[in-house]
Parts: structure tokens; C-alpha cells; sequence
């Protein structure tokens, strides 16, 4: 085992300075509002809406919206209540309108629920609307990755007799259960939900409401849906409040989904005179640069191996996985960390990336990722015919079974690193500027909370750049979907966003394909790209 905190993002201040940032922008799309109302009389003989409707607006500074339903039950509820009643006003389609109106007495609860949606994890946070405070934390596994780990075979599922209802029930009935576990621990109702921010890429939104997705992976690539507009929960069968709105980040391409907007919104850097760049590394690979100004973007195919779905021993980021790894370069001894100090049962996608590096540093591994075999005769074995590189022998994992990278795994590695590689390198191409021109590399995804850069950039996966212009945003997603819920205007500044971003679609841009084979070396087939990794390998 060794000391990690060396190797991680710096990011606690950070994410103070974001906290602040998030919070002088506070202004949640819900409130619960007590009202002492003055009775009617002949000198004021005002309608009971008429009545709330005043005293709302000059809180708000607008009129709100009064459904049928809530001016139904006013009669009754102000004339028991001696006019002291509460209210929940939330911000719908057409500016704030009246959810809910009650009894002084009984207390009226404001959540929200923001939602990353992710095609291998969904993660639920209930944030107090009251405070902004983010009081729960939930993280599940998808049940839709039964229909297979790759976006393809669940569109292909979809396609197919009831599949698309099948998907979207899975992830609703995800939603029901998670709400009600969150709920159980907060002596709270799923009623109390109130509005529901979802960030997720274009095809997980599209299962989630129950849109057909055959059209986004074929030429010319065209979603059902770019922007949506507010829902109703219920109308999927997501139970929370009635009145509840449902808002799912828009996407602005078959594979520049919410999730990536969402994530341009946590990081700021659609506020910012400089140029930054931010990469989401997970199923796949998600990019957008620019600044205030100007944003080009693009995605491509380039995570599964780096988050380790589809090695030989690849895992999530749970106990037991291996999420960081070095090697003595002289004795070739091996020390790893292991996520809550279990017994190591696999490899996640910082410990891949960190391996990865140190086999090449260690010279385990040559430029062209095959196994030097004769340097370490003792971790090189053969499992099924093939070479491997024992990381875990059997007495030190949990399962009794060798953890182990093979060479197909680092072929497999390699390709996504270069693709990875060469989706930043045609970005930059595209507006004509070099990585050097670029202040800050935020890093988000599965694993942007702990991916090590300087290991990132041995592989040749990141650019060579200096280590303090990489930031780690962790949950870009997640976070982006937490402001929508506490800051108003954050639909429309993603509404403006959308609006400024270029987007490139790779799958039809031949020069990609002919960068990638540059990149499908450790680092690269020109070092000059890599001067630090040049000279750490002269050591």
C-alpha cells in the first residue's frame, strides 16, 4: 500500500470556491412562503385568489400562476386557517406558479431532487431548496445494463418488440425505489419532492422519457429531442409532489448529451475571458472548448477501457478496486491503494491509467504496448495462452483469484488513451490555437475526481501541459443538475450555451482517423508532444 494523497487532484479548495461561487448564485427554483393574510370585509372584499395572489407578488416581485386545482381548495383552507397559511411556489414553464397552499400549522417541505443519470451508474442527490444544502447522496447501479454495458446494443434492445418500454420502466422504477430509500432515511414523503433536475446523455434521456433512439447512431445522427421542455414526473410514473416539474438538460448531439451541458455549467467556463478545456472521461469521451465567447465541442467513442468495464479484471470505483498503482522503476516492486482498504478485487479506471504508467516507466511495457515479458519473469504469466502482468497475486486479493492486466487489456488501453488523444488534438486543430493557448483542463467523469494527470500524461492520453492547469470537477454532471435546481436562471444560461456551442461530429471527420494511429504508442509516435515524458524516460 502506499500514500495516494501525492498522486490526487488538489481540488478542496477548489470545490470551496465553487461552493461559494454556487451559493452567491442562490436563488432555488422552489419556495415555501408563510403568509398572514388580512381578512376579507366589505372595505376588502377581494377574491380568495385575488388575496393570495397580492401577497405572493409582492414577495416574488411577479404575479404567480394559480392552477385550477389550488383555487379549488382555498375557500376552505384560508377561512380554517384564520388566513395564516403557507405556500409552495414553483418555477414552471411561465414563471413562478402556486404548487401547493396549507394550513400554518403544517409545515410545508421544499426538495429537489437532481439526478446524474449515467449509462453504467445513477446517482441521486435530494438538495434542501430551503438552505441549497445537499442533505442525501445516492448511488445505483443501472438496471438497464443487463441489455448490455454499450449504448449500441441498449438502442438495438429498444428497437426490438417492448424494449423501449422495458428501459424506460427500469429506470423509473429506479427512480421510485431510490426516492423512497432517500425518503425512508429523512422522515420525509416522496411528495415532498417538489422539482427534478436530470442530467444525462442523449440516449439515456431518450430511454428515460420513452423516446425512440434507432435514429441517433445511424447517419445523419438526429435525436427525437434536442431541447425538452418541462414535465410533469407523473406523466412517466415518477412519483413526487402533483405539482412537481421534471427538467432534463437538453443535448446538442447524438453524443453531446445534458450531462456534458450540465457539466459546462459546474465548471464556469462559459463565464470565463479565458480559454479552458473541458474533458469527460467516461463511456465516452466529451469535450468542449472555448470560453464566454465561443464553445466547439465533440464526442467520441474513447472511455470503456479507461474506466475498466471491458478489461480482463476491470471494475467500478467500489471497495475492493484497485484505484491507484506504482511501481519501483529498479526493484519493480509493486504498491497499490485500494478504495476503503479492502482486500483488492480489481482494477478501476485511475488504477488502469496509474498502472499503465508505471509499466511503461518501469519498462514492463515498450512503446508499442506489448509486455517485455523477460523483465519481470516472476508477475509475467500466461492465463488462457496469453501474457499478463500479476498486479495482485492470489494471497493478497479478496477473491482468492490474481488481479492481473493482460496484453489484450493494454491493446485495449491504448486505443482509448489515443483516441482520448486525438479527439483534444482535433478540437484545438479546429480553431487553430495549441494546447499551450489552453489556462485550465477541467476534468470530470467517472472518474475526474481521481484520475492522476501527470499519469494521464505518460500514457499520452492527456496533453503534456503544466499539472496546475488541470482541475478536477469529480460529478460534473451531478453538480451541474445541483444548480439547476438552486440557481433560476440556470436553464436559461444553458439555454444560451446551447446556443454558442459548435459542435463537431467526429464519427464523419476523416482526419481523426488519420491522427489516431499516431497515438496508439506510449506515449506517442512524436515525442516532441511529450517533452516531460521524454525526459523521464532518460532517467
Amino acid at each position: 500500500m502506499f500514500d495516494v494523497r501525492r498522486s490526487s487532484f488538489n481540488i478542496t479548495c477548489e470545490r470551496l470556491c465553487f461552493f461559494k461561487f454556487r451559493m452567491d448564485r442562490f436563488d432555488p427554483v422552489a419556495r415555501a412562503i408563510s403568509l398572514d393574510l388580512p381578512g376579507p370585509s366589505l372595505g376588502d372584499n377581494r377574491s380568495h385568489e385575488s388575496r393570495v395572489r397580492a401577497a405572493l407578488e409582492y414577495i416574488l416581485g411577479q404575479p404567480p400562476l394559480f392552477p385550477l386545482k389550488i383555487c379549488k381548495v382555498l375557500p376552505d383552507i384560508l377561512s380554517s386557517s384564520g388566513y395564516k397559511v403557507q405556500t409552495l411556489v414553483l418555477d414552471g414553464p411561465s414563471g413562478w406558479e402556486v404548487a401547493q397552499v396549507s394550513a400554518a400549522g403544517d409545515p410545508l417541505r421544499s426538495y429537489g431532487l437532481a439526478v446524474d443519470l449515467g449509462s453504467t451508474t445513477v446517482v441521486f442527490y435530494l438538495v434542501d431548496l430551503g438552505s441549497g444544502e445537499v442533505v442525501s447522496t445516492l448511488s445505483k447501479s443501472n438496471p438497464q445494463r443487463v441489455h448490455g454495458e454499450d449504448i449500441l446494443e441498449r438502442i438495438l434492445f429498444a428497437g426490438q418488440g417492448n424494449g423501449l418500454e422495458t428501459l424506460q420502466s427500469e429506470v423509473v422504477g429506479l427512480f421510485n425505489s431510490s426516492v423512497r430509500e432517500i425518503a425512508a432515511g429523512h422522515d420525509m414523503s416522496p411528495e415532498d419532492i417538489c422539482f427534478i433536475a436530470l442530467a444525462g446523455n442523449t440516449n439515456m434521456c431518450h430511454f428515460f422519457l420513452g423516446l425512440d433512439p434507432g435514429h441517433i447512431c445511424r447517419e445523419p445522427y438526429i435525436p427525437v429531442v434536442n431541447r425538452f421542455d418541462l414535465i410533469r414526473p407523473g406523466e412517466i410514473g415518477i412519483n413526487a409532489h402533483p405539482q412537481a416539474w421534471l427538467y432534463c438538460f437538453p443535448n446538442v448531439g447524438s453524443y453531446f448529451g445534458g450531462d456534458l451541458l450540465a457539466g459546462i455549467l459546474a465548471s464556469g467556463m462559459h463565464l470565463k475571458e479565458e480559454i479552458s478545456m473541458l474533458v469527460d472521461v467516461g463511456t465516452n469521451a466529451e469535450v468542449v472548448l472555448g470560453n464566454r465567447d465561443w464553445l466547439v465541442a465533440c464526442a467520441g467513442a474513447a472511455g470503456p477501457a479507461l474506466e475498466g468495464g471491458i478489461l480482463s479484471c476491470g471494475m467500478r470505483a467500489q471497495p475492493g478496486a484497485i484505484d491507484r498503482v506504482d511501481i519501483d522503476r529498479n526493484k519493480l516492486t509493486v504498491m497499490f491503494h485500494t478504495k476503503d482498504g479492502k482486500s483488492p478485487e480489481g482494477l478501476c479506471g485511475s488504477g488502469i491509467i496509474d498502472l499503465l504508467a508505471a509499466m511503461f516507466v518501469a519498462g514492463l511495457v515498450d512503446p508499442t504496448g506489448k509486455l517485455v515479458v523477460d523483465r519481470d519473469s516472476a508477475r509475467m504469466q500466461q492465463v488462457g495462452g496469453e501474457w499478463v502482468y500479476v498486479v495482485a497475486g492470489p494471497h493478497e486479493t479478496g477473491h482468492g483469484k490474481p488481479v492481473h492486466i493482460s496484453q489484450s487489456d493494454i491493446k485495449n488501453l491504448i486505443r482509448s488513451k489515443g483516441a482520448m488523444y486525438t479527439i483534444l488534438n482535433v478540437v484545438i486543430q479546429s480553431v487553430g490555437i495549441g494546447f499551450e493557448d489552453i489556462e485550465r483542463f477541467y476534468v470530470a467523469g467517472a472518474f475526474g475526481n481521481y484520475i492522476d494527470p501527470q499519469k494521464a500524461i505518460i500514457i499520452g492520453m492527456l496533453p503534456d501541459v503544466p499539472l496546475e492547469r488541470f482541475k478536477g470537477l469529480g460529478n460534473a454532471a451531478g453538480t451541474g443538475a445541483i444548480e439547476a435546481l438552486t440557481w433560476r436562471k440556470a436553464r436559461k444560461e444553458v439555454e444560451e450555451i446551447c446556443d454558442k456551442i459548435t459542435y463537431l461530429e467526429m464519427n464523419v471527420r476523416g482526419d481523426f482517423m488519420n491522427q489516431l494511429t499516431g497515438s496508439l504508442f506510449l506515449p506517442h509516435t512524436d515525442l516532441t508532444r511529450f517533452p516531460s515524458v521524454a525526459e523521464m524516460m532518460k532517467g
